[in-house]
């Protein structure tokens, strides 16, 4: 009976990948298009992440033994691909992402293995605002709702759980509220109270000299000041986990650099040799699109939806034995 169990749940994660990626693909106007799994490096395509996490890296005899590198996730590869499709503004993409992260730390959130609605849509420029990122997020937050709701109606003992509305708040607003806490457990204390909340401004320094979490300098706009006093023009989408009695990150997402932002937070990084880059040398010629996107956690939103405990039993990666044998004597069946 396990066996039929584990394609119960398979069935289930598909109904939930299904009718979100449906709804959000109408949501935004998207379009679903292909996408790698790997990229050439030294073009500077890859995400970097925080800077410090390694990629798989192999070469390839057909090509002179230049090397290749598994993605950590498509946020620069999106927006050249706008530019190669010739999008209008308006218009966007949505893909698949299947990437790798061998330096991730094993926890019920989080395995080597990442999946992804990597989205990007083009973007005017005088869009760079908070304005557009918000109407953005309310438009993918009432998909996730929609989902939640299908979700129930088809497994009746999943309850909906999300509240109707997403509250905003920017990172220095959360930082002034609870001064005495850590960033994480601001974002537990803020979500607990909300249900679903924006946190926005994440990679720029905070008042106190430290910034909320890491964010690349070369996709997302931490810098610029927007309309609300604050700087940044990027942030996730959080709900309260109450089967993790936490903090939930669903999508990180956000107004992408222009050259001006670009240029600005690699010198806050200090990594301006980046400059040199294919896709960094593009942006700074004026040769990209002004763009927004994000990645919306796949395994992420069958989790919540599905409430479970771990993400192994919404994906399938590698584990440690004991680690599953742990597990199971818990109740939680890893696919």
């Amino acid at each position: 009976m396990e066996g039929r169990k584990l394609l119960n749940t398979e069935v289930a994660i598909s109904f939930v990948k299904d009718t979100f990626v449906q709804q959000l693909k109408k949501a935004l106007n998207l379009i679903p298009i292909s996408s790698p799994l790997v990229v050439l490096d030294g073009t500077g395509l890859n995400d970097d992440l925080n800077g410090i996490e390694r990629p798989v890296s192999f070469p390839i005899k057909s090509l002179n033994e230049k090397r290749a590198v598994v993605v950590h996730s498509l946020a620069k590869w999106k927006r050249v691909r706008l530019k190669e499709l010739e999008m209008l503004p308006g218009e966007g993409i949505v893909t698949d992402m299947k990437a790798l992260r061998p330096d991730e730390d094993y926890t019920p959130i989080h395995s080597i293995y990442v999946d992804q609605w990597d989205w990007e849509k083009v973007i005017d420029k005088d869009q760079r605002n908070l304005a557009l990122l918000k109407e953005t997020v309310l438009k993918i937050y009432d998909a996730l709702r929609f989902t939640e709701q299908q979700v129930e109606s088809k497994y009746p003992q999943v309850k909906a759980i999300l509240p109707e509305t997403i509250t905003f708040i920017s990172a220095e607003e959360l930082l002034q509220k609870y001064p005495n806490l850590s960033a994480k457990e601001r974002e537990n204390t803020i979500t607990k109270e909300y249900g679903a909340v924006f946190l926005y401004g994440i990679g720029g320094a905070l008042s106190n000299g430290v910034a909320h979490d890491g964010r690349a300098a070369d996709y997302d706009d931490w810098s610029t000041a927007n309309e609300a006093g604050h700087k940044g023009l990027n942030g996730d989408i959080l709900v309260w986990n109450p089967i993790l009695n936490s903090a939930f990150e669903l999508s990180s997402m956000g107004i992408r650099v222009d050259k001006t932002a670009l240029a600005h937070q690699m010198e806050i990084r200090n990594c301006t040799e980046k400059s040199k880059l294919t896709f960094h040398s593009m942006l700074l010629n004026d040769q990209l699109p002004e763009s927004m996107g994000g990645g919306i956690g796949q395994s992420r939103v069958c989790m919540f939806m599905l409430k479970k405990q771990h993400i192994g039993e919404v994906q399938v990666s590698i584990w440690e034995e004991d680690k599953k044998e742990t597990l199971r004597q818990e109740g939680i069946d890893i696919l």
